[in-house]
């Protein structure tokens, strides 16, 4: 069986503005390939809810899992957790046991918070919605269906995804290896790496340009399910990178 696919949506105004950079997909992207859930596409949305419902609509249906980061604070525009249950035709309503959480929180802050309607947002999902714990600052995020919405904020996102991975049925993790090799540039070695990657056709070989103050260079990536799959293919770059005068490297330039 191939292994379940994902795709991350990335909500939020302030990321497509350039005013906050988006620090959540590499992490994302790594953990996942250790469950052994690629990632096969990330795109990046505005807090417009009928982007966000046709969005969330689109790709649930295309990918095995779905993953949100943003907008589900207790401000006015954090609007994901609304638009979620609208794509999914169901209620916005409290979540009892969310509700019963960020209640308790606030109410063991010395002085006692507010629990006001701002933070109650917080506690109002999907019904139906499966909570995904967040101990670093109680409000919880969600899974509705195959969609797993969590907070933008990365340490936050990263203690939801940890609770959450235990869930998650993967296949076989994704493994890699690189070469690189410096001084060897893109369109010397284009041809011999196609040549390489039809012999290969269950394995990702990708490509990368690097350019420093030394000099430039080129990586070579290699990925799959299968590890010695895998390493032979960085193998066989490594030797044809020789072959094409340069001087290869196992792994990342440094």
């Amino acid at each position: 069986m191939p292994n379940p696919t994902a795709c991350l949506l990335i909500i939020g105004n302030e990321v497509l503005s350039g005013r906050t950079q988006d620090a959540n997909l590499k992490f994302i992207a790594t953990r996942l390939g250790e469950i052994g859930i690629p990632l096969r596409e990330v795109r990046v949305i505005p807090d417009v809810p009928a982007t966000i419902i046709g969005t969330v609509n689109e790709v649930r249906a295309k990918y095995d899992h779905v993953f949100t980061t943003g907008g589900i604070g207790p401000t006015h525009d954090d609007i994901t957790s609304e638009c979620v249950a609208a794509a999914f035709g169901v209620p916005w309503e409290p979540h009892p046991e969310a509700w019963r959480r960020l209640e308790s929180h606030y109410a063991r802050q010395t002085p006692p918070g507010d629990f006001n309607a701002a933070r109650q947002r917080m506690a109002t999902m999907p019904r139906g919605a499966t909570l995904i714990d967040n101990i670093i600052s109680i409000a919880p995020g969600f899974t509705m269906g195959n969609v797993h919405v969590m907070a933008g904020v990365p340490r936050i996102m990263q203690a939801m995804f940890e609770a959450l991975a235990p869930t998650l049925q993967g296949g076989p993790p994704i493994v890699s290896a690189a070469v690189h090799a410096n001084g060897l540039m893109e369109g010397r070695i284009a041809e011999g790496l196609a040549a390489i990657q039809a012999r290969y056709p269950d394995i990702d070989i990708g490509s990368y340009p690097y350019y420093r103050a030394g000099g430039g260079g080129v990586a070579v990536v290699a990925k799959g399910i299968e590890p010695t799959a895998v390493k032979q293919a960085a193998h066989d770059v490594l030797v044809f990178m020789r072959a094409c005068g340069g001087q290869p490297i196992e792994g990342e330039p440094g």
